[in-house]
Order: structure tokens, then C-alpha cells, then sequence
């Protein structure tokens, strides 16, 4: 019976350079894994794998060695321990994502909660080319959200209240942008310099400066054969909707104009970086 290779590569299971050899990729969302599926992984790489595992770049997790007489066993083995297989191939990958706010000082949005929302919206979806999420919680961009075809920051978007302010000069200090300027009884904020790193914000003393979660998106990044930062399109959102949103939008144009194997950077510089802009704004004008 022939071996269909490419049903198994989008199912997670890479060709080895041994023959009837398997590399299992693991879905693993924003690098975040129970001790209890680790155990399952730890079983299944020694059961069914050489006894070790391989860490990917992209917060990912492969099980080297995988028999094909073996790979309906292990599916098995890792299903009933509540590890889910990845995926390979021209479709949406395992989404990336730091820590966030609900671990990180410095985390403006809780990474993990979006990142696995994009996961359960696209996780294996057909496209022309492989597409890649990456969800960052602060400007630290620990996770380089410029790399991926749609990346995710997170930021603040600030205000100040001279009621609250002691003028004491901190958050001009800690601004790396030079976007706030203390006076003796006036704080100027230059809304164009302003990053929203909401550095401001953490360090206030007497609460002064106020700050709500938002998020900076990029579109069209790549880190491969062709390396390629992302763009911002349109201004920071503080609804996650909108960022779903804006990410249907970018799938959408993918979809319509990507060409097979040219990824969707590719196709934004052949097809025009207007035409994407206009439909992310409209989408995320649509009322849901």
C-alpha cells in the first residue's frame, strides 16, 4: 500500500533522512504545556521515539525517530494524554507568545488568552503558503512580532492627570522615545514620538499617568529564505476583536491572491500594500 507523505508532512509527521523515519511536530500554543502533557510527551518519545525531544524555534516541540509502522500508535498515545499533533505544510502554524501580562512585568496584554484564541480561529487552515502567528506582550517584542506574516504587540494607550501629578520628572526619564516633556506645573506628551511601551505608566508614582491594554499589528514579516519586516497598517487597537478582525482580513487577502509557495509578504508586494490596508480598515469597521 503507497505511503501518502503528503497527508502525513500536514498532519505534523516530517520525513526523516532515515527511511520510514518520522519528525512529529506538537501543537504547542504560545509555549505553554501542562506537566501532565509533558509527562504523555516524555512517554511517547520513549515509547515510540529514540528517548528525547526537539525544541524548535518557534516555541514547538518534535518527537524525532517516529516508525512508520508507529504513527496511528502514537497519535493515540499522545491523544489520551491531551497532547494534540501540529501541523506542516502550506497552512496556518502553531502560534507563538511570551509570557504576557499575566506573568511578566512588563507584559501590557495577556498573550497567552490571544494567542490561543487565534489558534482555535485558524490553527491548520489551508492557505497558498505557510503563515505564522507571533503575539508579544510589550515592546521588549521578545517574541520579534516584525518576523511574522501577522504579528501582535502589546501596548498602552496613555493619558495624563495634572490633579495626581507630583511633577517629579520620572516618566520623562523612563520615556526611551523622548515623547513626554515635565514642566513645572504641565506634562506635554507628544502623541507622534509616543511608542506606547506604557513605561510611563508602570512607573508613576502617584498614578498620574492611566494606561489601557491595546495592541500594535504588522503584516507581511518573514524570517526564512527572505527576510522581511512587517508593516503597521493601521493605529493601535485596544479591542481584541478588532485584532481578530484585522487577521481575518489578512487571511482573506492571502486567500484570494496568494499564489502556491509565495508567501504572503509575497504576495502584498506584488498585489499592493493599499488594497491589504483597505480591507484590514473595513473589516475592522464592520460591526460583529
Amino acid at each position: 500500500m503507497a505511503v501518502d507523505y503528503k497527508a502525513l508532512k500536514n498532519g505534523g509527521f516530517m520525513r526523516q533522512k532515515q527511511k520510514d523515519c518520522f519528525s512529529l511536530r506538537l501543537k504547542v500554543v504560545g509555549g505553554n504545556l501542562t506537566a501532565d502533557q509533558l509527562s504523555t510527551i516524555t512517554e511517547a518519545a520513549k515509547t515510540f521515539g529514540s528517548g528525547h525531544v526537539h525544541l524548535t524555534s518557534r516555541q514547538g516541540l518534535e518527537i524525532p525517530f517516529v516508525r512508520l509502522k508507529d504513527v496511528e500508535n502514537i497519535k493515540s498515545f499522545l491523544a489520551a494524554g491531551g497532547v494534540e499533533t501540529g501541523v506542516c505544510g502550506a497552512r496556518v502554524r502553531t502560534v507563538t507568545a511570551c509570557q504576557g501580562s499575566e506573568v511578566c512585568p512588563s507584559g501590557c496584554v495577556d498573550t497567552l488568552a490571544l494567542a490561543l484564541e487565534i489558534s482555535n480561529r485558524y490553527f491548520g487552515r489551508s492557505l497558498p503558503h505557510k503563515f505564522k502567528f507571533g503575539v508579544t506582550g510589550c515592546l521588549n517584542n521578545c517574541l520579534k512580532a516584525e518576523e511574522n506574516d501577522f504579528g501582535v504587540k502589546g501596548g498602552y494607550l496613555v493619558s495624563w492627570t495634572a490633579e495626581d501629578c507630583s511633577f517629579c520628572g520620572l516618566c520623562a526619564k523612563v520615556c526611551r522615545v523622548g515623547a513626554i516633556r515635565v514642566l513645572k506645573s504641565k506634562v506635554i506628551l507628544s502623541e507622534k514620538k509616543c511608542n506606547h511601551c506604557g513605561r510611563c505608566v508602570k512607573s508613576c508614582p502617584t498614578d498620574a499617568w492611566k494606561g489601557s491594554s491595546g495592541y500594535l499589528l504588522s503584516f507581511g514579516g518573514s524570517f526564512g529564505n527572505r527576510i522581511a519586516q512587517g508593516k503597521t497598517l493601521v493605529p493601535i487597537t485596544e479591542d481584541q476583536e478588532s485584532v481578530l478582525k484585522a487577521s481575518d482580513a489578512a487571511l482573506d487577502f492571502f486567500e484570494a491572491h496568494g499564489k502556491p509557495g509565495e508567501r504572503f509578504r509575497g504576495t502584498i508586494d506584488r498585489i499592493g500594500w493599499e488594497p491589504l490596508t483597505r480591507l484590514v480598515e473595513a473589516k475592522i469597521a464592520t460591526r460583529s
